[in-house]
């Protein structure tokens, strides 16, 4: 599944916006606009669905609660909505719409609690859970919690609560890969910064392992092309996982490396390849380019177009990126593309105009077209795209 259209109101910076989204969605603008915010709001949905995640109160907590959620110009309403609509593939009508909102309570003890929740069954035109209902009314502190939450209420649209637990958000730091045995056993909840990507790959099936790793291997010689046969291996003495490499080099003997002589690019370029192939739900990119030459960032688009054809399911993609060298490439649709701009009145997001989708169809890239728009020293730059 993927979500196909998404509408925020009073989140962080966003005062209001509603875009539709494709199966890979690049959100671009300054800094400071909200790019992180935007996933963020992914990533809140995951961490209430999460069956150990604590549900609504402690997503919101986690965060600092709901007076940093809530966007400074929420003064005349300070309610907070996330509504989307989630598709079962791309190019298909949605299937189900998804609705929360949530608020303090005003009074007494100042709660955080749902003001609305509605779960619609877009294919039969049902609507499953419209809350508060009765039962709320009678009894205030089950709007606490949402169903979302609950495995005994979320029966009938469970299929949601899953795709939104099994969201993955994916900033892999490769010092913390190569270093994890001095840093220690801890991790971050739902690691974020891949701290813990060896282990997740040991509890692989080995017929699975081989088969990502050599699909894997396969589309990185692109970037890496004195690199080939990856492979799995634990060290004998202590059972820690490695990943190895064949290097090619101007030695007669081609060389076998471990993951902590790779380099840093090649780390990161590793994480995000397995996870296209681990899951089925969203994958939540924060600059993939950084660490990487422009070289290797002009190839990320078609690395990641081939991991997803290659895969079991076809993880939709979310990708902040400032990258001119990212966005250069032809193939990426402008309609893949949110452009993030701040305003006085709050961030909006914008979809790709007729006019921009007019300019990349006359041979300029998404990067010469968008992305310039994000930047005010090169606006008369764009306006000589128009001429």
């Amino acid at each position: 599944m993927l979500i196909t259209r998404i509408k925020l109101k009073n989140w962080r910076n966003f005062k209001k916006i509603d875009v539709k989204l494709r199966d890979r969605v690049y959100v671009i603008g300054p800094n400071a606009s909200g790019k992180s915010n935007f996933l963020d709001v992914m990533r809140f949905l995951r961490d209430i669905a999460n069956p150990k995640g604590g549900g609504l109160q402690k997503a919101v907590q986690d965060r600092g609660g709901i007076t940093k959620l809530r966007c400074l110009l929420a003064r005349k309403d300070p309610e907070i909505l996330v509504e989307v609509e989630i598709s079962e593939r791309v190019g298909s009508d949605p299937i189900w719409s998804y609705t929360l909102a949530f608020r303090n309570e005003g009074k007494g003890q100042q709660r955080l609690l749902v003001s609305q929740e509605k779960v619609t069954d877009l294919i039969n035109n049902a609507t499953l859970i419209n809350r508060p209902d009765s039962e709320d009314n009678q009894d205030i502190d089950r709007r606490t919690q949402t169903h979302l939450e609950q495995i005994n209420t979320n029966k009938e649209f469970r299929q949601i609560a899953e795709f939104f637990a099994n969201m993955t958000y994916l900033h892999l730091v490769p010092q913390l890969l190569k270093h994890a045995d001095q840093l220690g056993g801890y991790r971050i909840e739902n690691d974020p910064f891949g701290q813990a990507f060896l282990e997740r790959i040991a509890k692989t099936q080995d017929k699975t392992q081989t088969a990502r790793l050599a699909k894997i291997n396969d589309v990185l010689k692109i970037c890496v092309p004195n690199m080939r046969n990856l492979r799995f291996k634990r060290d004998e003495v202590t059972g820690t996982p490695h990943l190895e490499a064949m290097y090619e080099h101007w030695r007669p003997d081609a060389g076998w490396q471990r993951e902590d002589q790779f380099s840093d690019g090649t780390l990161r370029l590793l994480g995000i390849m397995w996870s296209l192939l681990e899951g089925d739900s969203l994958l939540l990119l924060e600059e993939p380019e950084l660490s990487l030459n422009e070289d290797i960032v002009r190839q990320i688009h078609k690395l990641i177009w081939k991991m997803q054809r290659q895969a079991k399911y076809r993880r939709q993609v979310f990708i902040t990126t400032h990258s001119e060298a990212l966005l250069q490439d032809e193939s990426i649709d402008p309609h893949e593309v949110i452009r993030l701009e701040p305003t006085k009145d709050g961030t909006i997001a914008i979809e790709a105009s007729d006019e921009d989708l007019a300019l990349v169809a006359a041979g300029y890239s998404v990067a010469q077209v968008l992305l310039t728009k994000t930047k005010p020293s090169q606006v008369k730059q764009l306006s000589l795209f128009k001429l």
